[in-house]
Order: C-alpha cells, then sequence, then structure tokens
C-alpha cells in the first residue's frame, strides 16, 4: 500500500513495470481486440510521462491518475468505434477453461456462477458497476476510486455497499431494495 510522503515518484518505465500489466488486463476486458488494448496502453503511459512532474511527488495520485486516464481512454475508443464487433464472452471463458484441468462438472458448474454473475454486474447501474471493478477487480482503495469517478470516498463506498447488496440479494433469492 502507498501511502502520501515526500518521496519520489518512480521513474516512468518504473510505473509501467508496476502498472502495465494489471491495465493490461482490465483494458482486455474492455475492448475487443488485443491490438486496441495494446494501442491503448501506450496512450495511457505517454499520458503519465507528458504528467510527470505535475503528479506532486505523490505516488498515489500517480496511481489514481493512471486508472482516470484509462477509464477515459477507454470512454473516447468506445466514442471512436462504437460500430466494430467484439468477441462474445463465451468465446473468451471457452480458451480461459482450454487450460483448466479440473473435471468438466466442475468447470460446467463455474460456468454458470459466471455467467450468472456477469449477468448481475452487467445488469448493475453503470456507476456500480465501474466501482465495484476497480474496488474487487484492480483493487482500488475507496480514495483512490473516489477521484476516479470524482465522487467523495464516502459515496464510493455507499456505491459499493449497495451494489455488494444487490449482488448478495440475487444469489440469495431475497430482494434486492433496488429501485425499478
Amino acid at each position: 500500500m502507498y501511502h502520501q510522503s515526500s518521496a519520489r515518484v518512480p521513474e516512468p518505465m518504473d510505473l509501467y513495470e508496476r502498472y502495465a500489466p494489471a491495465v493490461l488486463a482490465y483494458l482486455l476486458r474492455q475492448v475487443s481486440l488485443r491490438e486496441d488494448a495494446e494501442d491503448l496502453l501506450l496512450e495511457i503511459f505517454l499520458a503519465v510521462v507528458e504528467k510527470g512532474a505535475a503528479l506532486h511527488q505523490d505516488e498515489q495520485l500517480v496511481r489514481a491518475f493512471i486508472w482516470s486516464v484509462t477509464r477515459n481512454k477507454v470512454a473516447d475508443h468506445y466514442r471512436r468505434y462504437s460500430r466494430r464487433a467484439s468477441i462474445p464472452l463465451v468465446d473468451v471463458e471457452e480458451m480461459i477453461y482450454e487450460r483448466d484441468d479440473r473435471e468438466p462438472e466442475q468447470v460446467a458448474l463455474r460456468r454458470e456462477e459466471y455467467a450468472q454473475l456477469h449477468k448481475l454486474i452487467n445488469e448493475l447501474p453503470e456507476t456500480q458497476r465501474e466501482v465495484v471493478q476497480l474496488r474487487y477487480g484492480h483493487e482500488l482503495s475507496y480514495g483512490e476510486i473516489a477521484q476516479i469517478v470524482s465522487k467523495s470516498e464516502n459515496a464510493v463506498r455507499m456505491i459499493a455497499h449497495r451494489a455488494l447488496n444487490i449482488l448478495r440479494g440475487a444469489y440469495s433469492g431475497k430482494p434486492t431494495g433496488r429501485s425499478k
């Protein structure tokens, strides 16, 4: 965990080595082609290099900046390429499971669970979905997420809490408290 301190921000190559794998994994889930994800990754780290000293030597700000730029680049990508075909999630799941050495019954059960979770997450309101992805998919702190989505930390905590309640309710069959 990074704390605010007077420690210098690492060099761009160090930042790339530290954050690129997680950012690329996120991008691969967001865009349909690996080449597009790699191009976006390059654009993101070019923005980090350009911003450089303006991040006030605070690595926590750098991390939040990287994820904020990532989010914006994905949005820009969809605006530019909204007519492009995407790879169905089922095709990606099949590639993942080809490497799995578990029993076929286990794989089938896990697919059903993942499909149900994926469907439930996609049904969440956009802000809740994004907060859940950043918090649990990328392990960002509530403070970092707050900077990225331009909300207070308490608001982000409440959004995450409500999203998890909706997901728990859907799995347990109890009412979720979701409006509409």
